[in-house]
């Protein structure tokens, strides 16, 4: 049954070739939205602050701010609407899950840039 449920992952899902990315990154995401018949491209920008999940149920946790409101918004990697992924800026984090990033605000909210 396993083997199955691999099977119909790796061959009927469509995968997207995003660049690689983890907690930390700024990165913007461009996803497409339906109002009734119209459909238009809207971009979230943000740090990443989460990657959950393996596979087909592979989520990302994205969080910006909005005037002086902080917005969380999740993903899922195999999202029909996500038509692309571009990273603005890699951070250095020492963590995988950057829940801290929420109490923070200032200057104590940078996230160092990452060395080449």
């Amino acid at each position: 049954m396993a083997d199955l449920m691999k099977f119909v992952q790796e061959e009927l899902v469509v995968r997207k070739d995003f660049p690689v990315f983890g907690a930390g990154d700024t990165i913007t995401v461009y996803y497409e939205i339906k109002e009734g018949e119209k459909t238009r491209t809207q971009f979230f920008k943000g740090v990443v602050i989460q990657r959950r999940g393996s596979g087909n149920t592979e989520t990302f946790t994205i969080r910006k701010m909005s005037g002086a409101i902080g917005v969380e918004r999740i993903f899922p990697v195999n999202l029909p609407a996500l038509q692309k992924v571009e990273i603005n800026k890699k951070g250095h984090v020492r963590r995988a899950r950057i829940f801290y990033f929420r109490e923070l605000t200032g200057k104590k909210a940078k996230i160092r840039d990452k060395r080449r």
